[in-house]
């Protein structure tokens, strides 16, 4: 069984940024612990002759052709009712 220990429960917290006090420290080394536990026994399993499964029911993608629609409005229509333009674009607030 895959044990973690202090330094490497302390760093996986520092990746994380996480602040764990020695409680929440010493819960959540228990939690992974025992789920590496449980990924160690799934290692253990015999899948000789299975087929990996990388989807569960048939997907295919589905291409179209690009089509441009007509509104019936022109660009210059359409930039008129815009509240702010600049070089022909319409100016919109910036989204962080």
């Amino acid at each position: 069984m895959s044990e973690i220990t202090d330094s490497e429960m302390k760093h996986l917290a520092e990746l994380s940024n996480l602040f764990l006090g020695d409680k929440e420290a010493k819960s959540l080394k228990r939690d992974l612990t025992r789920i590496l536990a449980y990924i160690d026994e799934l290692d253990e399993v015999d899948v000789t002759g299975v087929e990996p499964t990388y989807q569960v029911f048939d997907m295919e993608t589905v291409w179209r052709e690009d089509e441009e629609i007509d509104y019936g409005v022109s660009r210059v229509e359409l930039l008129e009712l815009a509240e702010q333009v600049k070089d022909n674009s319409v100016v919109v607030p910036k989204v962080l």
